[in-house]
Parts: structure tokens; sequence; C-alpha cells
């Protein structure tokens, strides 16, 4: 449930004593070798991105998949399901072209709507979602029962 109003919501970043860093695929039930576990991913799409014939990111999006809750049981929406860049080459418009190609993917599918999920701790991928055109559309707080502190953000591209 939404508990505050995306619209009128500020987005504030702080600079903490001690950097917060959290391995995403040591979450329980998290990782790319876990997905297909948890449900059918035949429509899911894999995009890669190779500069110089070396895989250097990545992005997953789910499509028509039960038990996604992210897609909210709709054909016409897409979810990010995972986006990453090699480390050393973050801010050279690889993520940019990915996401680029991710709305290309869904728009091949009729959909309407790219939906990503992320949290107010991952400050690069608010930016970096703000920089693609997306809209906060909702701010769920407790929604990550191991991580009290997250807030779950959700960004949304019209297509």
């Amino acid at each position: 449930m939404n508990d505050t109003d995306p619209a009128s919501a500020v987005l504030e970043e702080r600079t903490l004593e001690t950097p917060w860093i959290k391995d995403y695929d040591e979450a329980a039930g998290e990782g790319p070798t876990r997905w297909a576990k948890r449900g059918d991913v035949f429509h899911w799409g894999i995009l890669a991105a190779y500069v110089d014939g070396r895989r250097v990111g990545g992005c997953v999006l789910a499509h028509k998949t039960d038990g996604v809750n992210k897609l909210e049981g709709r054909g016409d929406l897409v979810a990010m399901w995972d986006l990453r860049i090699h480390p050393d080459l973050r801010g050279k418009g690889i993520g940019s072209g990915l996401f680029t190609a991710a709305a290309a993917w869904a728009r091949k599918r009729r959909c309407r709507e790219l939906k990503v999920e992320t949290q107010n701790i991952n400050v690069p991928a608010c930016r970096f979602y703000m920089r693609q055109g997306c809209r906060l559309d909702a701010i769920n707080r407790h929604v990550y029962e191991d991580f009290p502190d997250e807030v779950e953000l959700i960004w949304c591209l019209g297509l």
C-alpha cells in the first residue's frame, strides 16, 4: 500500500558516516541463478551490453508472469527485474542504452508502461531512473521484512 503521495514527495540525499553496502544477490531468494526457480520466466527478456566483445552489463525484464506482483496481472506492463553495469564502466551511457533497449523491448510487446523497483538507499539508481524520464509512482514502507530501514520506491515510464 502506498503510504506517501509520490507527487508531493521530496527526495533528499544525506551523507552517512558509514556507507550502506548491500549485496542484493545474497538476500534470500534473490540472484539470477534463483529467479527461474521462483516461477515461469518464459516471457522474460534478457538484454546484454558489450564493449569490445566483453559483456559489461545486462538487464532482465519480466512480462506476463503469474505471481510477479509488480506486474499487477497486466499484460501491458513490463517490470525491469534487474539492471547491472560493471562498476568500472558506470557513467558511460551503457545503462541508458540498456534502459532504452528495455523500453523498445516492452513497446514491441505492446506494453504501455515499464516499471522499476528500487530502494531509498540506492541513490545512484534513483538518479538514473529520473534521468531516464521515469516518474516516482509509489513509496512503500515496511515492504522488506529483512531490511526494515529500507523503503521501496516504484518508478514508472509511460510507453
